[in-house]
């Protein structure tokens, strides 16, 4: 095995609550409105430190996609996923954005969030 290599952030980022990996810049978020299995999720334009899995079409709340998984590079936690491709047209402009689920991450301020009490089945976004 080589030596791991982690990208830095400069700025307010979300961070791996595990190893605190940086993943994300606050700036970067297109979304706060997302929602996965666990609670509230944000669509990110870019993240970092990430590895994903395999391809696998996902029903969401918002219709059939073609999802991988990512995981943090530091500790292997899975951190949220990544949208390859939407089937409906509307929902189009998520194709190569990603999910962090906002219970799995540290927020800017240190912040780490719990699992919510209302947590849904399906997983995927109100509108932005």
């Amino acid at each position: 095995m080589g030596r791991l290599f982690l990208i830095s952030l400069e700025g307010n980022s979300y961070k791996c609550k595990h190893c605190r990996a940086h993943l994300a810049l606050a700036d970067h978020i297109i979304s706060k409105s997302f929602h996965c299995s666990h609670g509230k999720a944000y669509l990110f334009d870019n993240v970092v430190n990430v590895t994903v899995g395999e391809k696998e079409d996902r029903m969401m709340m918002t219709g059939m996609h073609t999802v991988v998984d990512i995981f943090c590079v530091g500790c292997g936690s899975i951190v949220g996923w990544k949208y390859e491709a939407a089937h409906d047209k509307n929902q189009k402009y998520k194709e190569g954005k990603f999910i962090l689920e906002r219970f799995k991450v540290e927020g800017p301020d240190g912040t780490l969030y719990t699992v919510s009490q209302d947590s849904q089945l399906g997983s995927d976004a109100d509108e932005p």
